[in-house]
């Protein structure tokens, strides 16, 4: 039946084309005669028609004109038409003049005809195709999805001019807060008003979805349009970010519930692609931690750069996992081990690193919890996050790697919980061996030596969606039925997108060690975001209100600061030149602090969680145990 119907479009297309070649010649006849053709002319035209006919129609089907399917006629199939009858409207004066063939044919008819004729043929296929598609999108009016836009600059301008076919979305209106645009018409779709009267509109017509599209710098105006739009009751989208866009991963028609990473208000990170493939490329990567938030993150940004094998290094099995279940299958091309093990175990890190000779070493494995490392865990934070990173480092520099990129944290500024000062310390470490081994280099200036490792320390504060982050926790207890727990409604954090954080990460270990190394770069983390802020964001994100979903207060707990900071108040700051890092001029650590720390570490059996702070108050001097201290 199908097929039938597939054969007979040719015919009709050629029956068309017949008739229209008589009709054209008949016309032009018309006009030359004002309406009134004199008998002996039209004898001539019937008699002339017997040939005319099928010699144009044999130079259509020379031109495939019948191949194609008039609902999708398009720019390619109007030149084969006007080709064909100009040809063909060539040879008929040469069959008559060159033949002489009884009949006149008046010389405005032979001109007339041909612009008949393609005026014809190429409005029959126009009007097919418009009446046709018309026909398409009224039916699927019915099935598509209202919608109004929030945004009146370019990237809402983009999205109308996308959505103009799209069979789940109608755009009706636009709409925005520009004064001189109110009234006006983008791509055919008016804009309605200003952003506070969307209640009007959503009621008056029909509209239950709403896509936000602002840039990610106009972070007041899209949460104000999110919470206008959860007063409203309607639901609120937003189009794919930038990175996903330059990325390829998605189109701009590719609507998507809007994430707390779209209020974030962050500019998309510009790398130094060239840098990071000088550092990345062919080479094998070790990451630690590789199945935690960061470090995995790190692993899908490094694949980017194609490099020689990945070394996923983790103590959590299932974490492991999950992880070489998502690369094995998306990323089968590129060489990857994924080892088990403790950065506390040196024979095991020894033969890791006998068996794969990694060459870039990034250090995201720690215990990063604050409250459970605060209690009970204490000793247990200084041996992993401290010892671990010595032990780790020391055979990073036995075998010659050319970078170490420590993952810190802000916590390690001013520190008032073991956490933060576990990674102060691992900060120091990495900057005492780093003094050493320059030292070793003024030494033997003039004599040759293997390349010496760099170790670069980056510090950032809170990850949205990173593991034991307030986001996991508040979506639990939204799911619940609330309330959403909160210790202080003043309490803020500096936040920033997974993504950002490890391609910062990456771009500060490319720029890292050129002066020496043992650089602390801090990350621009924009403006600190109240917690509670955040919670109300993820209730309307949920499509709850606030009166739904309750917001408590339960006190600050142990080791948690009120706000965060990101450098101390000795320390100052230097530029870099990538806008989004800065160094940190801390003071140096003395290579005699390293001997003494780490010996009293490795010998010192275990301790209680007391004399953990009271060490702790002893080897780094900005920390101080406020919750301690009554």
């Amino acid at each position: 039946m199908v097929a039938s119907k597939f054969q007979l479009r040719p015919l009709i297309a050629f029956i068309h084309d017949f008739l229209a070649i008589i009709i054209a010649w008949w016309l032009a006849y018309l006009f030359r005669f004002n309406f009134e053709i004199p008998p002996h002319f039209q004898a001539s035209l019937v008699e002339n028609l017997l040939w005319i006919v099928p010699l144009q129609a044999s130079f259509f089907y020379l031109f495939r004109l019948y191949r194609g399917i008039w609902r999708y006629a398009s720019i390619p199939d109007l030149k084969r038409i006007f080709w064909a009858v100009t040809l063909s409207a060539m040879v008929v004066p040469f069959v008559l003049f060159m033949l002489k063939l009884p009949g006149v044919v008046p010389r405005a008819v032979i001109v007339l005809a041909p612009l008949l004729l393609m005026l014809i043929m190429g409005g029959s296929r126009i009007l097919y195709r418009s009446w046709k598609e018309q026909r398409l999108y009224s039916f699927k009016n019915s099935e598509r999805n209202t919608v109004i836009i929030l945004g009146t600059g370019s990237m809402a301008v983009n999205l109308v001019k996308e959505l103009a076919h799209s069979p789940d979305w109608q755009v009706v209106g636009l709409m925005g807060d520009s004064p001189k645009k109110q009234g006006s018409r983008l791509h055919g779709v008016r804009v309605l008003g200003k952003i506070n009267e969307l209640d009007y509109w959503v009621e008056k017509l029909s509209v239950r979805h709403i896509i936000i599209a602002m840039p990610p710098t106009q972070t007041n105006e899209r949460r104000q349009a999110l919470e206008i739009c959860s007063e409203v009751g309607v639901k609120a989208m937003t189009i794919p970010s930038y990175t996903d866009l330059v990325s390829g991963k998605m189109t701009v028609s590719q609507i998507r519930d809007i994430e707390l990473d779209d209020l974030l208000g962050r500019e998309p990170v510009i790398l130094d692609a060239e840098g990071l493939h000088t550092l990345l490329s062919n080479k094998t990567i070790l990451i630690t931690g590789a199945g935690g938030s960061i470090g995995s993150e790190l692993c899908r940004q490094i694949i980017t750069f194609k490099p020689k094998q990945l070394v996923l290094f983790e103590l959590n099995e299932f974490a492991l996992y999950s992880i070489q279940e998502e690369f094995c299958s998306k990323f089968p091309d590129i060489a990857m081990a994924f080892v088990i093990g403790d950065v506390k175990d040196e024979s095991r890190l020894a033969q890791l690193f006998a068996q794969y000779q990694p060459t870039v070493i990034f250090h995201a494995a720690a215990y990063k919890h604050v409250p459970l490392m605060e209690k009970e865990n204490t000793w247990q934070a200084l041996q992993n996050n401290v010892l671990g990173t010595y032990i780790l480092a020391k055979l990073a520099i036995k075998h010659h790697i050319t970078k170490f990129v420590l993952i810190s944290t802000d916590k390690a500024v001013n520190p008032t919980n073991v956490m933060g000062a576990s990674k102060r310390l691992a900060e120091m470490v990495c900057q005492a061996l780093q003094q050493s081994i320059l030292s070793q280099e003024s030494m033997q200036a003039n004599t040759i030596f293997s390349p010496s490792t760099r170790f670069v320390i980056v510090r950032f504060g809170n990850v949205l969606g990173s593991t034991g982050s307030v986001i996991p926790k508040f979506r639990e207890q939204i799911a619940r039925g609330g309330p959403i727990t909160v210790t202080h409604p003043d309490i803020s954090r500096y936040f920033m997108s997974i993504q950002e954080a490890a391609q910062l990460v990456l771009q500060a270990g490319s720029m890292g060690g050129i002066k020496g190394g043992g650089e602390i770069f801090v990350m621009d983390m924009g403006n600190p975001i109240r917690i509670v802020d955040l919670a109300k964001d993820m209730i309307r994100l949920s499509g709850f209100s606030e009166e739904e979903i309750k917001i408590t207060y339960t006190g600050l707990r142990s080791g948690e600061k009120l706000h965060e900071e990101l450098i101390t108040e000795n320390e100052s700051t230097l530029p870099t030149q990538h806008e989004k890092l800065r160094i940190t001029l801390s003071h140096p650590v003395d290579e005699r602090w390293l001997t003494s720390f780490i010996t009293w570490l490795i010998e010192q059996p275990a301790l209680s969680d007391t004399e953990v702070r009271m060490a702790l108050a002893k080897w780094v001097p900005e920390y101080s145990d406020k919750n301690n201290e009554h």
